[in-house]
């Protein structure tokens, strides 16, 4: 399939706009559903039409009102302080691109805004104000309403927004999801009359990863326990992380726990303790956490699949992103493997998936210092 260039999206975006909302047929009439990857912004126009909106029509970028903007501020401060970290990277990633990041609610209400905001362009500052409503039925279809309403990450160009005064944003923007599974709101990432980058979505979607295991590890705990499949690497933002308290009930966990684990769907009903969860003693990975040795273990599930699990106290795992030593872990879960195969490399290599080469070199590595 060949890739349409800027002026070809252009020109199909225009042509969707025309089916759905002068002549009332569906976009896949035109036969362009080829480039988009759902009908999400079909239903997104329609349900503005539906509401008795018009392409046509002004966006007020409405501020809710100051009493309600103050318990926004403070039901979402936990939300503002773990993405900022993640903001200010952003605003380095795309400092030469003319977009910038926009921290929202679940409602859409903008919380904060951060990197390359020309504030001499009223279009970037009405739509960055703290406050201002940018839900789909205030300004119509957006990444920021589709993010919210599909619960997925989303890119959205120019003329597939719905109204007219919109059509000069670009966005890609994605969910975010808190320790106990609902949505506590999104991160988008704006351009105004710039070029198309569709692959902001990967990195949108990466840095709603990082807030979403920041907020996890907010929650109070005794142990967090990073989890992965075996022959994964431990130690970066794929992980699950599952946060104990000392009697090992469950205080939070992020998007990758809750695939891995199919027991942690039942938080919303109520608290889960790990014995749900592992089919093991609970008790003994407190004790792999006090013993500061950072090698992985496996964890077997109840379902009869096994995890690979590295324990660590509640000081270390807050700072885990720039503090657990990556290569340590990685020799450690390496000579784990040979010492499985009892000595055999080949077999140690095959199941960590990685070569033979990689294992003597990994092994021979120094540490730091050294």
């Amino acid at each position: 399939m060949n890739v349409p260039g800027a002026g070809d999206r252009l020109l199909q975006i225009e042509r969707a706009r025309h089916a759905v909302m002068d002549e009332g047929r569906s976009m896949t009439d035109m036969l362009i559903h080829g480039w988009y990857e759902g009908a999400w912004i079909e239903r997104s126009w329609r349900r503005c039409l539906q509401s008795g909106r018009r392409p046509q029509d002004p966006v007020g970028f409405d501020v809710i009102p100051a009493q309600q903007l103050r318990r926004v501020q403070d039901e979402n401060h936990t939300l503002v302080a773990a993405a900022r970290p993640v903001l200010e990277q952003l605003g380095r990633a795309i400092a030469s691109t003319r977009y910038f990041a926009i921290l929202t609610n679940q409602d859409g209400v903008v919380v904060d805004a951060h990197g390359p905001i020309d504030r001499n362009d009223p279009r970037a500052t009405i739509v960055t104000r703290i406050g201002v409503d940018l839900s789909e039925r205030s300004v119509g279809t957006t990444a920021i309403g589709a993010a919210l309403t599909e619960l997925q990450p989303v890119w959205l160009h120019r003329g597939e927004h719905f109204f007219e005064n919109t059509s000069c944003y670009s966005c890609a923007g994605a969910p975010l999801f808190g320790p106990d599974g609902d949505c506590v709101g999104m991160l988008d990432l704006t351009g105004i009359d710039a070029a198309e980058r569709p692959e902001l979505k990967h990195l949108v979607t990466q840095s709603a990863r990082s807030i979403e295991n920041a907020l996890t590890l907010s929650r109070p705990h005794r142990i967090v326990l990073r989890l992965n499949w075996p022959g994964r690497l431990l130690g970066d933002d794929d992980d699950g992380l599952l946060c104990l308290d000392g009697d090992g009930w469950v205080t939070g966990s992020n998007g990758a726990a809750r695939q891995m684990v199919a027991g942690l769907a039942g938080a919303v009903q109520g608290p889960i303790h790990c014995s749900e969860l592992f089919a093991q003693p609970w008790e003994p990975l407190f004790d792999l956490a006090r013993g500061g040795e950072q090698v992985p273990v496996e964890l077997p599930l109840w379902s009869g699949l096994r995890l690979s699990a590295l324990a660590q106290p509640a000081g270390d795992a807050r700072m885990a992103g720039s503090r657990l030593p990556l290569r340590d872990v990685e020799i450690a879960l390496i000579r784990k493997a040979v010492s499985d195969a009892r000595g055999n490399v080949m077999e140690a290599a095959r199941s960590l998936g990685i070569s033979r080469a990689t294992v003597y070199r990994k092994l021979s590595q120094k540490p730091p210092g050294r």
